[in-house]
């Protein structure tokens, strides 16, 4: 009996950026839930997907994106066979997503691509192409629809001791991702010594190269 896949969606994305891999996964056999990322904190962010992961009677492929790495590295549970970062945080013990994100040259997000409305964050619409989806042909649809996150979320340090050190990692390198430089991707999973494997993709990979994206979950579910 295949894993359930249980997908973690990143900041300015919702669980439709997974909808090419999970038409795959479902194809392939693989039980798939998409969960709906609140954006709202780390702490409670965690809290939802450690909920959806709980919820699965057996064995989960927990696999998240941009922040969604973030938090499954906070989330995973006893059940939790493999973790898949896929142009995805991999935080240690104090780290928060803004560091890691600036700790390389090459990203561009920041004041001058983002909207702040009340307390919550947006990557100007103008902008959303070239840092978030260049390779996405309906990139305007996705900057348009677009998820925001809360600002604080993206600040807060990590707690506790992170999954990556305990639970074998999967991770995929977006080498043309401008949201979080290719070059810190690289340096968190050579950290976590996760099996790491390089797309020319940008940030929105899932969206871009399901198949990729697919093949990469198939590899650490089939380990």
């Amino acid at each position: 009996m295949n894993p359930t896949v249980v997908l973690v969606h990143g900041a300015f994305a919702d669980s439709s950026s997974w909808s090419g891999v999970v038409e795959r996964l479902r194809g392939a056999g693989y039980p798939v839930i998409a969960v709906a990322n609140p954006l709202r904190g780390l702490e409670s962010d965690a809290a939802a997907v450690a909920e959806v992961v709980e919820s699965v009677p057996g064995p989960v492929v927990l696999v998240g994106h941009s922040y969604g790495g973030v938090l499954i590295t906070a989330a995973a549970r006893d059940n939790v066979k493999a973790l898949v970062y896929v142009a995805a945080f991999q935080p240690d013990t104090g780290e928060n997503a803004l560091a890691l994100s600036g700790k390389f040259p090459g990203g561009k997000l920041g004041p001058d691509t983002l909207n702040q409305i009340g307390g919550d964050l947006y990557i100007k619409q103008e902008s959303f192409a070239e840092v978030f989806a260049a390779d996405v042909p309906h990139a305007a649809v996705l900057a348009a629809t677009q998820r925001p996150v809360f600002g604080g979320a993206l600040g807060d340090e990590f707690p506790g001791e992170p999954a990556w050190r305990t639970k074998p990692s999967w991770a995929l390198i977006a080498s043309d991702d401008n949201a979080i430089p290719a070059e810190a991707q690289r340096f968190m999973s050579a950290r976590a010594q996760s099996h790491a494997v390089e797309v020319a993709a940008s940030h929105a990979v899932s969206v871009s190269q399901p198949q990729a994206v697919f093949d990469l979950i198939v590899a650490a579910a089939t380990a």
